[in-house]
């Protein structure tokens, strides 16, 4: 018999790693301020891999701008790193 309650099932799915099938595609949504320095910092933060760069959307006021960066990662440890590169980049606001 099941005696989990339902709110014990949800935080204990939470808690766990999603299951990630390496190698895959994996995407990432950049946001900051100035285009051009976005895409210098996914390029930066991909090399020496390919990476696919592509306009996602623009504030209405065009203050700030996302990007979708999409390529094949090999481990958890190279999707890490590339996601901490982003994160720490300066022109780099959110890494989604």
């Amino acid at each position: 018999m099941d005696t989990d309650t339902s709110e014990e099932k949800r935080s204990s799915a939470c808690d766990r790693k999603p299951e990630i099938a390496y190698p895959c595609l994996w995407f990432y949504t950049v946001i900051g301020k100035d285009p051009e320095l976005i895409r210098e910092a996914i390029i930066t933060a991909c090399t020496p891999f390919p990476v696919q760069i592509s306009p996602s959307r623009s504030s209405s006021r065009g203050a700030y701008w996302s990007f979708t960066a999409e390529l094949e990662v090999k481990d958890e440890a190279m999707r890490l790193e590339i996601y901490q590169s982003l994160v720490s980049h300066p022109a780099v606001k959110l890494v989604l």
